[in-house]
């Protein structure tokens, strides 16, 4: 069996977790996942661009959430966010 480090970002790193958690999988688990796609489609297993203005302007406002410079409301489980978009 083989180790593989890698360095994220803190908050990336917790933010995955979450997600993660409620899949029901660990980080270890879903980077298998990941591999496994990787190995078996011989390419990255979701389609790499470059971003437009409104996929930018999305990313600016998760970094001003993260950094503190803007708020938004936070939800504890993905129920919760369901239940306010009415999904």
């Amino acid at each position: 069996m083989a180790t593989i480090n890698i360095r994220v970002d803190d908050g990336l790193k917790k933010q995955s977790e979450m997600v993660f958690n409620e899949l029901g999988l660990s980080v270890t688990a879903a980077m298998t996942i990941f591999l496994k796609a990787v190995v078996r489609t011989n390419s990255i297993p979701f389609s790499l661009e470059i971003p437009n203005n409104e996929t930018l302007k999305a990313f600016k406002e998760v970094d001003d959430i993260s950094s503190g410079k803007a708020k938004a409301k936070k939800y504890s489980s993905t129920a919760n966010l369901r239940k306010d978009l009415k999904v």
